[in-house]
């Protein structure tokens, strides 16, 4: 099971200049720093961090298919 590495996240948002708020942020991070191209399993990995869990739930996102609506929408 994958672990967020908030800090990581933290420095990566501010090193690169993306469009978006911080859960658009926190997306292509674990595209690109953790090489999760799966929205399964990106899903997995957001659905067991309680931060992120947050930001799902935030934006009505409660299954995979519903988070890859949400990444091809924008």
């Amino acid at each position: 099971m994958l672990k967020i590495n908030w800090d990581e996240f933290k420095e990566y948002k501010n090193s690169v200049h993306l469009k978006g708020d911080n859960f658009d942020k926190l997306l292509h991070f674990l595209k690109s720093y953790y090489n999760i191209v799966s929205t399964f399993d990106m899903y997995e990995a957001l659905i067991n961090d309680d931060l992120a869990l947050m930001m799902l739930e935030k934006r009505d996102i409660s299954s995979a298919e519903d988070l890859e609506k949400y990444r091809f929408s924008r």
